[in-house]
C-alpha cells in the first residue's frame, strides 16, 4: 500500500510541472478567448452585418478558440494523451450527441443559413405554411412572428429554411383585387369607365407608378363581374385601408351614375303552367259565403 501510495505521489509530482504549464495555458487561451470576442464585433459592424450574425460568428469562434486550446492544454498535461486520441473519443461521443439533440442541431444551422442569406429581415411581413406576420426577431434557434391579431409566435428555423417564405413586404407596392358586378341591363364600358375613374380617385392607389386594370371577368349569376385591380402599400393594414376606400368610392360613383350593383336573384321556370287567382275575387266569394 505504501508502495502504491508512493508510485501515486512520485506521478503526481512527475506530471505537476505540466499541469501548471497547462494551467498557464489554458488562462492564455481565456484572455484570447476575450480578445476574440472583442475584436470580432468590431470588425463585423464595420460590414454591416446583421447583429444576430455578428453573435453567432463570435459565438463560434471563441467556442473554436476554447476547444483548440483545451486539447492543446490535455496534451501539456498528459503528453501521452495525443489529440488524435482525443478526436476520436470526441467523435464517438459526437455521434451520439448528434443524434439525442438532432432537432435542435437542424434549427442551429438553419439560423445560421437564415441569417447569411437574409431571405428576409425584422420588420418583413411573411407568410409560411400557415404563418403570417410580422418578424420581430431572428435568433440561431427560432424566428419570432407577431401575427395582425397581436400573438407572438416563435417559430423553429428550420420551418423557413425547409419550407417555401413569401416576404409580403419585399417591395414597397402589393397588387391587390376586388369583384365587383353589374346588372345585366347596364352598358359593360360605362360601368368600366365608371370604376376606372372612381379607383383613380382614391389616394392610395398608386395608379402613378402601376395602372389600374378592369377586366369584366364571368357572366355571375345576376350580374358582369368586373375584376378591378391596383396597386398600393405592401402592409396588411395597407392593403385593408386602400380596399377600404375603393369599395366606398366604387359604391358611390355606380350610385350616381345609376349604375345597379344586383342583389343575387334566381327566376324560377315551372313546366306546367300555374293557375293564377286575384285577391280581390278570393275576398268577394269569401263575403259571399
Amino acid at each position: 500500500m505504501q508502495e502504491q501510495l508512493q508510485g501515486y505521489l512520485t506521478g503526481f509530482w512527475t506530471i505537476l510541472p505540466n499541469v501548471i504549464f497547462a494551467t498557464i495555458f489554458l488562462v492564455l487561451v481565456w484572455l484570447f478567448a476575450k480578445f476574440v470576442g472583442w475584436l470580432i464585433p468590431k470588425l463585423m459592424s464595420k460590414a454591416n452585418v446583421r447583429q444576430a450574425l455578428i453573435d453567432v460568428i463570435r459565438m463560434v469562434a471563441i467556442a473554436a478558440v476554447w476547444v483548440l486550446g483545451v486539447l492543446i492544454a490535455a496534451t501539456i498535461a498528459f503528453p501521452t494523451v495525443t489529440i488524435g486520441k482525443i478526436l476520436a473519443a470526441a467523435g464517438v461521443g459526437g455521434i451520439a450527441i448528434a443524434f439525442a439533440a438532432k432537432d435542435t442541431l437542424e434549427n442551429f444551422f438553419a439560423g445560421i443559413m437564415l441569417l447569411l442569406r437574409e431571405p428576409f429581415r425584422k420588420g418583413d411581413f411573411v407568410e409560411c405554411e400557415d404563418l403570417e406576420g410580422k418578424v420581430e426577431d431572428i435568433t440561431v434557434r427560432d424566428t419570432r412572428i407577431r401575427q395582425t391579431n397581436g400573438q407572438l409566435i416563435v417559430a423553429p428555423n428550420a420551418m423557413f429554411y425547409q419550407n417555401p417564405v413569401t416576404v409580403l413586404t419585399d417591395g414597397d407596392l402589393r397588387r391587390t383585387t376586388i369583384m365587383c358586378g353589374v346588372a345585366y341591363d347596364e352598358d359593360v364600358d360605362e360601368a368600366r369607365e365608371v370604376i376606372l375613374s372612381a379607383v383613380k380617385g382614391v389616394d392610395s392607389v398608386r395608379d402613378d407608378v402601376k395602372d389600374v386594370q378592369i377586366f369584366a371577368q364571368a357572366f355571375g349569376a345576376s350580374s358582369i363581374d368586373f375584376e378591378v385591380t391596383w396597386w398600393t402599400g405592401s402592409e396588411p393594414i395597407d392593403i385593408r385601408r386602400s380596399r377600404d376606400k375603393v369599395v366606398a368610392a366604387v359604391k358611390r360613383a355606380l350610385d350616381d351614375a345609376e349604375i345597379e350593383i344586383p342583389f343575387p336573384y334566381r327566376t324560377l321556370t315551372f313546366k306546367e303552367p300555374l293557375p293564377l287567382f286575384r285577391e280581390d275575387q278570393d275576398d268577394s266569394k269569401v263575403a259571399a259565403e
